[in-house]
């Protein structure tokens, strides 16, 4: 489908079935954290899945692209991301499989209803210390920082969506790690499985992969680490799998 790009508007190639995305560099363009969500993410056959602060809706392409969801929805707060998200369903032909739904993480539970999903991802905003921010509103701002929603919010919202035995995914920081824990088991999401994610083997961790189940017993699994890079610009395998260049 011919899809009419906006001014600073551009289309990238997933490298996955031929999809492609529409991105805005002055907005927020994708990072490896969205990839790597993807790939740790586990979908069923039949599952329905909902990606919370979708974005342009990267990880609901990428996880119809590497699983057998039956449904994907992306909600969104900002109004021209998730204008975005829909013409790359559209672009790439999804519409029947992929939904964009504009609003608020906080208000997740109202807009669908509680226990309606059986998986929630959630690639949020790492930051917590808004001071000298200039502009709450601006696209970055709200991709980057706990400006419209808090790490609290997306547990909670998470917890209530999903159904009894439900999976949550998410990417994070690693300083944070603490706090999601306390707030996952407060709002009974359990961890169940955490990896680490190092830029280099020598490294310290820079990025968090953890996955929770709703009303589960308590016992966590620790997987080997996930290194991102070999030698300076060349890329584990793992990580060429996960990107689908293998």
């Amino acid at each position: 489908m011919k899809i009419e790009l906006k001014t600073g508007e551009r289309i990238d190639d997933l490298e996955r079935n031929g999809y492609k995305i529409i991105q805005d560099k002055d907005r927020f363009c994708f990072g490896m954290d969205a990839v790597l969500l993807s790939g740790f993410a586990q979908v069923k056959d039949g599952d329905r899945v909902l990606d919370m602060g979708t974005g342009t809706g990267i990880i609901p392409i990428l996880l119809e692209a590497k699983t057998s969801g039956r449904e994907f929805v992306g909600l969104e707060i900002q109004k021209e991301s998730a204008q975005m998200a829909e013409r790359s369903v559209l672009l790439n032909d999804l519409h029947e499989k992929i939904k964009i739904v504009k609003g608020d993480i906080k208000e997740a539970s109202a807009i669908f209803g509680g226990a309606t999903f059986d998986i929630v991802t959630c690639n949020p905003p790492y930051m917590n210390e808004n001071h000298g921010i200039k502009n709450i509103d601006e696209p970055k701002t709200i991709a980057r920082h706990e400006v419209k929603c808090t790490l609290e919010d997306v547990i909670r919202e998470s917890a209530k969506v999903l159904k009894p035995g439900g999976k949550f995914f998410m990417v994070h920081r690693p300083r944070r790690l603490v706090e999601i824990v306390t707030l996952m088991n407060k709002y009974k999401l359990e961890p169940k499985r955490l990896r680490m994610v190092h830029p280099f083997a020598d490294k310290e961790a820079n990025m968090i992969l953890i996955e929770g189940h709703r009303g589960r017993k308590s016992m966590m699994k620790v997987e080997a680490p996930l290194i991102v890079y070999k030698s300076q610009g060349v890329y584990t395998n793992e990580i060429l799998e996960i990107y689908g260049k293998r």
